[in-house]
Order: C-alpha cells, then sequence, then structure tokens
C-alpha cells in the first residue's frame, strides 16, 4: 500500500478544523484536512430541526466572512438557524480554499519510531505527517447515563436523536438536563402541547440581553470571555440561554408557570419509577443569584464609563412559585405519570481513542498547554477552556488556531534547520 506524505494533518472539518486550517495557509504551512462527514455534519445532522445559534451573528463568527455574506436575510442580530450555520462554514471553506477532504475516516494516529512524525490509517489509506492537529473538538461521543434499563418501556434517545416534536409518540416527556439543549427542547415541547417534565441541576442563568446590549457584548466588555482559568469546582457549567425567536432570557419559573413541570436532578431509578434530588429550589436559586450577579455587573459598568443604556428594572423581576417547586416531586411512577419518552440533553464527552499515545489524563482528557499536548508534534484544538472561556466558541477557536499555527510554524523551522544542515529536504503536501 502506497503512503501519503505530508507535512501537518488536520483531523475535523468543522469550525476547530478550519480555523486551523486558515491559519496553516497564512503561516505557509503545507496541510490537508480530512473530515469523516460533510463540513459541519453534525450542525447539520445531529441537532434539532429548530435550533438556532446561541450567539448573534455579528459576535459568534470568524473575522473574514459575515453571516449575511451567506445568507442576506440575516442580520448582525439575529440568530442564525442551524443549516445556515453549516452552510457558512461551507462558505468558508470555499473563501479560504481549505485542503479538505470529506469522506474520509481517521481510524489510528501512532508515533513512527525511529523518526519523527506521525503514522495515520484513514479508511482511505495511510498517511505520514510530521503534525497532526486534533481539531474534533469535546463535543463527540453522547454521554446517556445508565439509569433507566433498555427494556424499560419507555424510549429514550440523547438530545442529538431529537428533531422535532411530531417524532415523538404521544404522552408526556421527560427532558433531563437544564443548558441551552435541554431548555430549549422542552420549551419547543411545551409549546407543542405535550406535557413536558424537565430536570434541572446546577446552572447559569444569564440575561439573554440587558440594558439593550446582548448577554455576549456584557461577557466581552466584562471580560469574562478571556478568563484563563475555571474557578475551582467550576470544571464544568451548564448554562442556560437561547436564541430562539430573536432570543430572549430563560426563567424557569415562567416555564412553570406555562404548565412545564419542574423536577430535581435524575438521580436513581427502580421498578419503574424515577427519582431525583431534593434540590431544585436550591438550583433554580443559585441560577436567579447568577442572573441578579450579572446585572449588578453590568450596572456598575455602565456607571463607571458614563453609558447612556436604558435601565431595565424588570430584568430582576422572579414571578411567583408555582406548584412544582413549593411542593418538589421527588419521584415519579414513569406509567402512571404518562411518561413515553425520556431526552438525555446531558452533554457530550470527548473520544481520542484513536489516538494510540500515551497523553492523556485517566478521564480521557488529554495533557496540553493550550492546544500543544504532551507529545511533540501532536495538537488539540477546540478544546473547552483550551486558552480561555471562549475557546468552545466559534470566534475563540479561531484565536487558539493561530496560536497553534504560529507553533507548528516555529517548529518547522528547527526541523529546516537541521536538514539543511544533512542536505535533505522531503518534499511534502
Amino acid at each position: 500500500m502506497s503512503v501519503e506524505k505530508i507535512d501537518t494533518l488536520v483531523v475535523g472539518g468543522g469550525q476547530a478544523g478550519l480555523a486551523m486550517s486558515e491559519h496553516l495557509s497564512q503561516a505557509g504551512v503545507p496541510h490537508v484536512v480530512v473530515e469523516r462527514h460533510r463540513i459541519a455534519e453534525r450542525w447539520r445532522s445531529e441537532r434539532w430541526d429548530s435550533l438556532v445559534a446561541n450567539g448573534p451573528a455579528w459576535h459568534d463568527r470568524f473575522p473574514a466572512l459575515a453571516f449575511s455574506d451567506v445568507d442576506r436575510n440575516v442580520g448582525p442580530d439575529d440568530f442564525p438557524a442551524k443549516e445556515t450555520v453549516a452552510d457558512y462554514f461551507v462558505a468558508y471553506a470555499r473563501k479560504i480554499s481549505a485542503p479538505i477532504r470529506c469522506g474520509v475516516d481517521v481510524l489510528k494516529v501512532e508515533r513512527r519510531i525511529g523518526r519523527p512524525g506521525f503514522r495515520v490509517e484513514t479508511s482511505t489509506g495511510v498517511i505520514e505527517a510530521n503534525s497532526v492537529v486534533a481539531a474534533t473538538g469535546s463535543f463527540q461521543r453522547p454521554v446517556v447515563p445508565e439509569l433507566v434499563p433498555r427494556q424499560a418501556r419507555v424510549v429514550q434517545m440523547h438530545s442529538t436523536g431529537y428533531h422535532n416534536p411530531g417524532q415523538l409518540t404521544e404522552g408526556a416527556i421527560l427532558v433531563v438536563g437544564s443548558g441551552s439543549s435541554g431548555t430549549q427542547i422542552a420549551e419547543e415541547l411545551l409549546e407543542a402541547g405535550r406535557r413536558v417534565y424537565l430536570s434541572i441541576g446546577p446552572h447559569d442563568r444569564p440575561p439573554r440581553a440587558y440594558r439593550g446590549r446582548d448577554y455576549c457584548w456584557w461577557l466581552g466588555v466584562l471580560g469574562k470571555w478571556d478568563a484563563v482559568a475555571r474557578e475551582p469546582g467550576r470544571e464544568h457549567v451548564t448554562i442556560a440561554v437561547s436564541g430562539v425567536r430573536g432570543g430572549h432570557t430563560i426563567d424557569f419559573r415562567r416555564l412553570a408557570a406555562r404548565g412545564m413541570i419542574l423536577v430535581g436532578r435524575t438521580e436513581a431509578y427502580a421498578d419503574g419509577a424515577i427519582s431525583f434530588a431534593p434540590d431544585l429550589v436550591d438550583n433554580l436559586d443559585q441560577g436567579d443569584q447568577n442572573l441578579r450577579s450579572l446585572l449588578d455587573e453590568a450596572d456598575t459598568y455602565v456607571v463607571r464609563n458614563g453609558l447612556d443604556l436604558p435601565e431595565e428594572a424588570e430584568a430582576r423581576a422572579i414571578g411567583p412559585d408555582s406548584d412544582c417547586i413549593t411542593n418538589p416531586i421527588s419521584g415519579l411512577d414513569l406509567a402512571k405519570a404518562g411518561i413515553t419518552t425520556i431526552i438525555w440533553a446531558t452533554g457530550f464527552v470527548a473520544d481520542y481513542s484513536w489516538i494510540e499515545l500515551d497523553i492523556f489524563n485517566e478521564d480521557g482528557r488529554p495533557r496540553h498547554q493550550r492546544g500543544v499536548s504532551a507529545e511533540a508534534g501532536l495538537y488539540f484544538l477546540g478544546l473547552p477552556w483550551q486558552s480561555r472561556r471562549g475557546s468552545s466558541f466559534i470566534w475563540g477557536v479561531w484565536h487558539d488556531a493561530k496560536y497553534l499555527a504560529d507553533q507548528i510554524a516555529n517548529q518547522r523551522k528547527y526541523i529546516d534547520y537541521d536538514l539543511a544542515r544533512r542536505g535533505s529536504r522531503p518534499q511534502l503536501r
């Protein structure tokens, strides 16, 4: 079997892979991007039909292309639909002439013995590369807790398998997870006339907008996007925010007042019944406190900088508690409650099983410094908190890719020097 030799291989054709390709090209680094499906495939096939971006078009994009360049109907303050986001990345790949190959699945990456670089087995052949960038991000393998047995008489699916209310059988639905995905799906089902139970854990609940500025703007001017370290004990924070219908602040008490039944964190299952932790009220109160804290910081910023932004006292209003909050449900017999579907909006874990190198912690997370791994020549891009809070967002991954491209280019200088001294330089693509 012939072996293709390239300088740098980028694995993944989503936002991370395209950002990496742009910066590698600008740095003069020959490279190839491989993607197992289509560009930005997860936006098309692993998200529900009505999903829109959680950040406005002016904010969640790459610098060189506006969403309006792809769809003239998308204004800067709009929240693009998922198909528009996917089309945006396709257009961006075309704009930067990304050397991307779709339909190529990477099966194994291993260190070459006795010489630098890596041997990469793919579905279309073997590639040898001096550097490899794992740009597959962290949202790779859906997490479904092994709680409710598969033989239970209830349909179970991860949020990636949900598309619209019409696909679900008649009956009530339990949505587990109070982040953006779980909350938006639960609200859509409620509006479709379904009886919905929403299991709520600890979460942040920021305002969608405040005093005429979007939440993303406030995080920027308050310096929160650039926070470089997570607070102890807050390694993962669930955030409930929505861009649906032009964007609105998630308020669980208002959802309850509209008929949604809130329950605490899903805890156990036995004999056809599911039980919940007695933490619903605490979780709601902590979410409200997170909202008020950000509003306080925003108000302070307005005064300090003399901004003429309209006051918005109603943003602090907390509505009355519905019965499901004053009398929390501790458990549900699924059959008696008429629950026929459980949707697990419980997030994802990274899956780097295709990288056969000793560079991962016990939890499967790579050991790295700003994406530069413990294995020379291997890099990661798109990790949460890779360099800052904004790293896993579209614009954030673009900046992290610039840093990695500089690291790769610098390493090439040392390699070039050594090869020049030895009088050899292989031709790589």
